[in-house]
């Protein structure tokens, strides 16, 4: 149990790993929400609190079941990003078997992944098809609720019925997150910004981005008119666009480096040329060309600076939907410098010395997660080979 703290609404709680469960006498789907996996964001732990208390007092039918689970217990009830290392960055397999089956736990974040990692797959083994999975986030900086997500067909398909901005391909720069383990585990998952730590409205976004999800994935049933207005809540939240963005560079603050970010930067803010970025071990950091920011650190821990991102145009989404479904990634594997990792053939090594128009940009439209291998190679991961389609495809958002 953890007693956590919101500065932004002045109250204290205390929590468990399971905030709450609640299972409905109907069949239906399960959906899991994740709070305060950074111990500094506890605007999620309070809005989950609140939406169950709510179902509850209300005895709302529910189909299927709801989980509303914490994240990072020993960093919420200390109010800090992590206590050794951030627990949402180490979700790798080796990592995770280490501490699992064997056993061997180096200090308190990896105590909360087993903790976690075994609640997450007696959810998956007692629980009912189709299964969603959404984090509940904040920021340093001051932001428009968004959402992030990796770059699968299946998530982006759920994503759409949300009035957010969606960021795709984050997972190519926050490497071992948990939204990555389980997205490779093939289920819908996404992460949720509701806004800055210590606002109030960032705990009430996620009010409402949960009352919303609830109805969309239907553990609720609302009338048309119910959904109608969670709609427009979420969308009356946000003052950036329904688009599509992808990340193309993040700034790594180098290991005991001095970094501050300049002051008054916004999530989607577009900054001119030769901007003051921020102060790095004494030095100016400028922009070299007109950017639009994304995720600028303004807390003491974080390995990110910062993130650009820019706007996907509409057709190179709906190519990159084609091109994933016609698999024509079965057919570069016949040029030279293009193979299979291994027979499970969801893979490919690239060797750029000789294919040399394999892009990034290029293998994310096949649905590949690209990252360097080396000074000449790629190693590009497919996001479609594992998704779960066949569980979704009766759910009403899935034929829209």
């Amino acid at each position: 149990m953890a007693i956590v703290h919101s500065k932004a609404l002045a109250e204290t709680i205390k929590v468990d790993r399971v905030i709450d469960h609640i299972r409905g006498k109907k069949r239906g789907p399960t959906v899991v929400f994740f709070g305060g996996i950074h111990g500094n964001e506890t605007a999620g732990v309070f809005a989950l609190k609140e939406v169950f208390k709510e179902l509850r007092s209300k005895e709302v039918m529910i189909n299927g079941e709801v989980y509303a689970i914490s994240g990072n217990l020993g960093a919420l009830e200390r109010k800090q990003r992590y206590q050794t290392e951030d627990l949402n960055r180490i979700w790798f397999q080796d990592r995770i078997e280490r501490i699992v089956n064997h056993k061997k736990i180096q200090h308190n974040e990896e105590s909360e992944l087993g903790e976690l990692f075994y609640l997450l797959h007696t959810i998956l083994d007692t629980g009912t098809p189709p299964f969603y999975f959404m984090d509940l986030h904040t920021t340093s900086s001051d932001t428009s609720p968004f959402m992030v997500l990796n770059d699968s067909l299946l998530n982006r398909k759920y994503a759409s019925n949300y009035p957010l901005p969606i960021i795709l391909g984050i997972e190519e720069y926050l490497k071992g997150a948990l939204l990555s383990y389980i997205n490779e585990l093939g289920y819908v998952s996404l992460g949720f910004e509701s806004g800055q730590h210590d606002d109030d409205k960032a705990v009430q976004n996620c009010v409402e981005f949960i009352r919303y999800s609830l109805a969309v994935t239907q553990v609720v049933d609302v009338s048309e008119e119910r959904q109608k207005q969670l709609y427009e809540a979420i969308s009356n939240s946000s003052g950036v666009p329904h688009k599509f963005y992808e990340i193309y560079h993040q700034y790594d603050i180098a290991p005991n480096s001095d970094f501050k970010m300049a002051p008054g930067y916004a999530n989607f803010q577009t900054i001119p040329k030769g901007a003051d970025l921020a102060l790095v071990d004494g030095m100016e950091l400028k922009s070299t060309k007109k950017r639009q920011i994304f995720m600028p650190l303004y807390q003491k821990q974080g390995g990110e600076g910062f993130y650009f991102i820019r706007p996907i145009p509409i057709f190179l989404l709906w190519l990159s939907k084609k091109l994933r479904r016609f698999k024509v990634d079965h057919i570069l594997v016949k040029l030279p410098g293009v193979e299979w990792r291994d027979a499970s053939k969801d893979t490919l090594v690239v060797d750029q010395r000789v294919a040399r128009f394999f892009a990034k940009s290029f293998l994310h439209l096949l649905g590949y997660r690209a990252r360097r291998f080396d000074e000449s190679h790629l190693i590009a991961k497919n996001r479609e080979s594992v998704s779960k389609f066949k569980e979704y495809e009766d759910t009403v958002w899935y034929n829209k």
